[in-house]
């Protein structure tokens, strides 16, 4: 096989009904990995530079409206998840049409949707931020960088709804490279927006509002492209009903549970608030940290999704034990790494957001309370992963409701108050990432459970269901 020939092979969409599971596995996931990496770089640097530039009230700022901006985007979140399912069972049954006019249906989604999140993002802001009560200083920075966000929120919603369009057809290199190239952009432009211009907040956001527009460009321009695999004009762009109610149906319980993880960050934002500005400020650099020790988990969990999709549309139902077992083996493993790391130089990661030593020491404090997690969460997200491949998008939504609602919110207020002490008078940070190591635990207990006894399988045609 020549050079040209590899890199058709590797930079073209991943058959993952044939081959070796683990080779297919790898060669999807390590360019989704980088890219999940590249992503991060968004709002890391984002911190990095509001952190060291403008200082820890702005970078308190920016994390009160991450919570916000989350909320915010579970209608892109369903939308994405739904597609990227649907995506996955119709290119392993080779069906031409049907890709057509989910393909279609889901880009007139985006552009509707995305309309409708900057009109109530952006008149909104406001309102939502005072939800959260932060001190003043810090919520007039908030509500400034989410009202830039939402003027630009059709390049972030296109770029992850589009992304996960062509991960479930198994491309997962175009997203990747347009994502690095985004993030570069992003880092470029908000040192000249925020050292040189002195745009401050502003900077950040709108830095990060145009690093965005190119790469959902870039996805909707890797689709175009694709003629070999489905078709894509004027006409396939017109909503079709089924469609969108099928990918209501597969992509609301992941909304669902967007809404209720952002609904539940933003009542403990409130209580994080409480304890003042140095502990959200080093909520902010802990949860930037937590983004790339989350990375294999979320990369894995859509690998699964594409992998059991694609053998199901396929009915390739043998194939997708031996994959599980590679996919859990790769998680825990680079998992396990990322833990060492944490675990290591803790106090080295938090100190690249702030020169605060009470602060570096918080969070420092906080990482290696949530350490242990991370290997945990690896294999909910594997197991979850392959249930909404099945079309079992609730149980998981049920999962995380309860996890998240019944388990994490009471401990956190709980062990917040509990632990009082004199450093603490107003309540003890600790709780609050005790609280979130617990509910991790749980809901990694429950995905195993209600994996291995089997109703997940309870949509999938019999003779499928029963090889699994």
């Amino acid at each position: 096989m020549d050079l040209m020939t590899r890199l058709r092979n590797f930079f073209g969409v991943q058959d993952m009904t044939a081959g070796s599971p683990m080779q297919k596995l790898i060669q999807f996931s390590i360019p989704l990995l980088i890219g999940n990496l590249a992503q991060q770089l968004y709002n890391t640097v984002d911190s990095i530079i509001v952190g060291k530039y403008i200082g820890d009230t702005a970078l308190a700022a920016v994390g009160t409206a991450g919570p916000i901006l989350n909320l915010l985007y579970v209608l892109f979140m369903g939308i994405a998840t739904g597609a990227s399912i649907m995506a996955s069972q119709k290119f392993g049954a080779r069906d031409r049409d049907g890709l057509t006019r989910m393909i279609g249906t889901t880009i007139t989604l985006t552009v509707a949707s995305s309309l409708v999140m900057m009109f109530i993002g952006y008149f909104g802001s406001g309102f939502l931020i005072s939800l959260v009560s932060p001190p003043a200083d810090v919520g007039a920075g908030a509500v400034t960088y989410l009202q830039i966000i939402f003027i630009g929120i059709l390049g972030s919603a296109a770029y992850n709804i589009f992304a996960g369009v062509l991960r479930g057809m198994g491309d997962s290199v175009y997203p990747l490279l347009f994502l690095i190239a985004a993030s570069l952009i992003n880092v470029v432009l908000d040192i000249v927006f925020v050292r040189n211009v002195g745009m401050g907040i502003a900077g950040v956001a709108w830095a990060t509002i145009i690093a965005q527009a190119f790469s959902g460009l870039g996805c909707l321009y890797r689709l175009t492209r694709m003629k070999d695999l489905f078709d894509l004009n004027v006409r396939t762009l017109r909503p079709d009903g089924g469609l969108t109610r099928e990918l209501v149906r597969l992509g609301l319980p992941a909304g669902v549970t967007q809404a209720i993880f952002s609904m539940s960050a933003i009542v403990v934002q409130s209580l994080t608030n409480s304890l003042g500005t140095a502990v959200i400020a080093a909520n902010v650099a802990i949860m930037r940290v937590d983004g790339f020790a989350m990375m294999p988990n979320f990369t894995f969990g859509t690998a699964s999704t594409t992998y059991v999709g694609q053998n199901i549309g396929a009915r390739r139902a043998d194939r997708i034990k031996p994959g599980l077992r590679s996919l859990l083996k790769l998680a825990l493993g680079i998992s396990g790494v990322l833990v060492a790391c944490i675990l290591l130089f803790g106090n080295t990661l938090i100190g690249l957001f702030t020169n605060t030593p009470d602060v570096i020491a918080l969070g420092t404090m906080g990482l290696r309370w949530l350490a242990v997690g991370y290997l945990a969460f690896s294999i909910s997200q594997v197991l979850q992963g392959a249930m909404r491949a099945a079309g079992e998008t609730m149980i998981p939504m049920w999962i995380s409701i309860f996890t998240t609602i019944i388990v994490r919110m009471p401990i956190a207020y709980l062990l917040v108050y509990v632990l009082r002490n004199e450093q603490w008078p107003n309540g003890n940070p600790t709780g609050l990432f005790a609280s979130l190591l617990i509910s991790w635990l749980v809901g990694t207990t429950l995905s195993i459970v209600v994996y291995a006894k089997g109703t997940w399988k309870r949509k999938l045609d019999p003779e499928v269901a029963e090889k699994i």
